[in-house]
């Protein structure tokens, strides 16, 4: 059986995150002692008809004991042919307190710690260990719901590929992508940000990508981008990664990065590779 373990932060998307999981025919469970994840599997394997994909949200309303047993817990799912993946959702801490003041929820540790401020950061120490053996780290902050869902559906769900490729187009401007596995700026191409009469289009629009593919330099890095991708994506396959994320930032990300984004994809595609595509600022 395939068990995916959803945890991260309190507010950054795994309730949706599970609900979404639970959408696709998964056998869903919320908010499991960690220690039980073996016998769960075990029942979900042996039933009389047997559970062949399952996804259980694991947060810090655990034992902190518990925590600090997660890699024993994953080796021993692992001695029982259980395949795992996990999948650990977060948002900047700015973002984390604006969504509890807006739901007015209480974070789960927050009687312990006195506020919310200090919940969020013991928080991340005690799931320190389970984001450092993500098999995929989602920063929820520029999410919606809906969003967020069809990430769930699309990357983890319903993948049909083994290695899941992401590219992303950013602005450097509002901070690197945490969960960018390879990052390339493009910055250094010709911005038509100074333009008045191309400033309101994205690199999606024919007046931008007419106005780049101009430039020689245009064509050099996208033939450089895809050359690095393209040699070295199975190589991450055959290190048993389940997850890649390309991220690829110019200054404001509506452009340049949205440019070359677009057409490293469409390179990519048409070599057969599944993908999906996001841009940040755009989305």
């Amino acid at each position: 059986m395939k068990l995916t373990i959803i945890s991260g932060r309190s507010g950054s998307g795994k309730t949706t995150a599970l609900q979404a999981m639970e959408d696709q025919n998964y056998y869903c469970v919320d908010n499991l002692p960690v220690g039980m994840l073996p016998t769960l599997a075990e029942q979900l394997d042996q039933g009389e008809l047997p559970i062949e994909r399952a996804a259980v949200g694991i947060d810090a309303r655990n034992l902190p004991t518990q925590l600090l047993a997660f890699d024993a817990i994953l080796d021993a799912l692992h001695q029982q042919q259980v395949k795992t993946e996990i999948i650990y959702l977060d948002a900047d801490d700015s973002t984390l307190l604006k969504r509890f003041s807006a739901t007015r929820r209480r974070h789960p540790l927050g009687a312990q710690q006195g506020s919310v401020e200090a919940a969020i950061q013991h928080e991340r120490e005690l799931l320190s260990n389970i984001r450092l053996r993500a098999d995929l780290v989602i920063d929820t902050s520029n999410y919606d719901v809906h969003s967020l869902r069809n990430l769930m559906r699309e990357r983890v769900a319903n993948r049909s590929a083994a290695l899941s490729l992401q590219l992303e187009s950013f602005g450097f401007k509002n901070g690197l992508p945490n969960d960018a596995d390879l990052v390339f700026d493009v910055r250094v191409l010709p911005n038509p940000h100074w333009r008045a009469d191309l400033r309101p289009f994205t690199g999606r629009d024919d007046a931008i990508i007419d106005f780049l593919q101009q430039h020689q330099a245009s064509h050099d890095m996208l033939d450089d981008i895809h050359h690095f991708v393209k040699r070295w994506l199975p190589a991450f396959a055959d290190s048993d990664r389940s997850y890649v994320t390309v991220a690829i930032g110019c200054t404001g990300g509506r452009h340049r990065s949205v440019f070359i984004t677009e057409q490293l994809a469409k390179r990519l595609r048409n070599e057969g590779t599944t993908l999906q595509v996001r841009h940040r600022e755009l989305d």
